[in-house]
């Protein structure tokens, strides 16, 4: 059991780093396509003299700021947080429809699925 919880751990540890390096990654593209499309625009808001033309830049900067905060920030810290609290404040959300699924109610699927299985 203890080799099972420490393999486990071992897997949960080595995608939790492949999603921030894969963060990390996207946010290169991203801060180029961001700086690239600033640029732009603020060239043409300067060019056609009409300041709406930057109005894109503002859900862009919450995207760069949202992916920067994953790769690079505490976003992680303040979500293991949060998670830590709803485990320990509200776990009534966490509670399955209907209860814990049983060895009972695996049966009763198998069953019902099994072509093959005759019920005595």
């Amino acid at each position: 059991l203890e080799r099972q919880l420490l393999m486990q751990n071992q897997m949960r540890e080595r995608q939790t780093a492949m999603q921030i390096a894969w963060t990390r990654e996207f946010l290169k593209y991203f801060g180029t396509f961001f700086g690239l499309a600033t640029i732009g625009l603020t060239a043409g808001a300067i060019r056609k003299k009409n300041p709406g033309v930057l109005l894109p830049i503002v859900p862009l900067s919450f995207i760069f700021a949202y992916q920067y905060d994953m790769g690079y920030g505490t976003l992680l810290q303040r979500m293991k947080g949060e998670a830590e609290n709803i485990l320990d404040t509200e776990s009534t959300l966490l509670e399955l429809p209907k209860g814990p699924l049983t060895y009972e109610d695996l049966e009763k699927i198998r069953r019902s699925q099994s072509k093959f299985f005759i019920e005595k």
